[in-house]
């Protein structure tokens, strides 16, 4: 008999033990679990910022949306959805959005340079051309791709006659988080 009653109470200790470490069913399924009730959470901007720089694009623009909600429309916040929309091909929001990043003294050089990258991008050289002048002068012409950026511009400046077949020789390609690069299509 008493052998019977330690099996007995051997099994209902199993049984006890895997009920406790059984998930909750709201986690159950292959989707991944909802928001964390308690613990850190991380910042959205960062988050925003590591989407760029994984080529998530729309997601990036959705995580420095969210950032935008908790901590204002900073010149951080705006050249990123500008940087963004830039990378997305929607030129005009992306102008509007940089735009407004450069009226703040905190603009990096890059976000003076994405303006005139959008600018180029709609065949607007000469304002490109100045845009590229001041992203330059702000980074004390240490960036390569801001001074190949102004040569680009000046030399649409000075062969405004092109054909179409001309423009199209050329694309943007990122280069870091929020850099873009003007080059020529070999």
């Amino acid at each position: 008999m008493r052998g019977a009653m330690r099996r007995a109470t051997w099994m209902l200790m199993t049984v006890l033990s895997l009920v406790a470490c059984a998930q909750d069913p709201a986690h159950q399924g292959p989707y991944a679990p909802g928001l964390a009730k308690s613990g850190p959470t991380v910042d959205p901007l960062i988050v925003a910022h590591r989407l760029m720089d994984a080529g998530e694009y729309e997601l990036a623009h959705t995580a420095y949306s969210r950032a935008a909600v908790t901590q204002g429309m900073s010149p951080d916040i705006l050249a990123g959805l500008g940087s963004a929309n830039l990378a997305l091909g929607r030129l005009g929001t992306a102008e509007r959005l940089l735009r407004r990043a450069i009226e703040s003294e905190e603009a990096t050089p890059e976000t003076w340079n994405n303006l005139g990258v959008v600018l180029v991008e709609q065949g607007n050289f000469a304002e490109a051309e100045q845009f590229f002048r001041r992203a330059y002068a702000l980074d004390n012409g240490e960036s390569d791709a801001i001074r190949d950026n102004l040569r680009l511009a000046l030399a649409k400046i000075e062969n405004s006659d092109y054909t179409d077949a001309e423009e199209q020789g050329y694309k943007v390609i990122r280069r870091g988080s929020s850099d873009y690069l003007i080059r020529k299509i070999p």
